[in-house]
């Protein structure tokens, strides 16, 4: 299946690479082709993370060429196939040393992190910090919460943001992740936590987008606005 999806992403590179020698002999004026730029670039993007960029556009272009003009093709079907599998397991082995290293790094920052005065180290592996303090209510795992968030790796680099985005969101204190279902209980509201979350707390080794590698850690710096009042929730269902 997986080669399937690969041949299949490699022939609609083929479409907008077919007949392109060159950058500079493509027009991006119509909406069409603006749109056809667009899958290209994203496809390009997903097979480089996937670790094919290294596809050759000229031997994609000629392939295209042959099947457009039903002309023989140069390989046979049992070359494609092997081709495809060599493909396939070169990424596959890069993805795994790129969460092999992942992992290594987190449980590194995560070691030199809890030595940092304020930071506490959960039973769990939840690091926090608070970061202003206030003494409204906790949270239960029953409850919906209205937040304010900014996830980042802990390279620096952010993958989603409420405060970016000018609008705090309401979520189930039970329907996160388990970092979150933890931290959240352990704050009041009206106070703003910097919580550093474990892989196996967060997503683990299956990465929810390719923002997040694999098996990382990630720091949110996570604000509860208020806890959602049941009765005015059950009365807008």
């Amino acid at each position: 299946m997986k080669q399937h999806r690969l041949a299949a992403a490699v022939a609609l590179v083929s479409l907008v690479l077919a007949g392109c020698d060159s950058q500079t002999s493509v027009e991006l004026k119509t909406p069409a082709q603006k749109a056809s730029y667009g899958i290209g670039l994203n496809m390009g993007k997903s097979l480089a993370q996937e670790g094919m960029d290294d596809l050759d556009s000229k031997a994609v272009a000629q392939g295209i060429e042959d099947a457009v003009g039903k002309k023989e093709q140069k390989l046979k079907d049992d070359e494609l196939v092997e081709a495809f599998a060599a493909l396939q397991k070169r990424a596959e082995e890069r993805m795994a040393k790129m969460s092999e290293e992942s992992a290594a790094a987190g449980k590194k920052f995560l070691e030199e992190n809890a030595k940092k005065a304020g930071v506490v180290t959960t039973a769990s592996g939840l690091q926090y910090e608070v970061v202003k303090k206030a003494d409204g209510p906790q949270p239960k795992p029953t409850d919906v919460v209205t937040v304010h968030y900014t996830g980042k790796l802990t390279n620096g680099t952010t993958f989603d943001s409420s405060v970016d985005r000018g609008s705090p969101i309401d979520l189930p204190v039970s329907g996160v992740i388990p970092g979150w279902v933890e931290g959240l209980q352990l704050m009041h509201v009206g106070e703003k936590y910097k919580l550093y979350i474990p892989s196996d707390l967060a997503y683990g080794a299956q990465s929810p987008s390719p923002a997040i590698p694999a098996n990382s850690v990630l720091v949110f710096d996570l604000e509860l606005l208020a806890i959602k009042d049941p009765a005015k929730q059950d009365a807008a269902k």
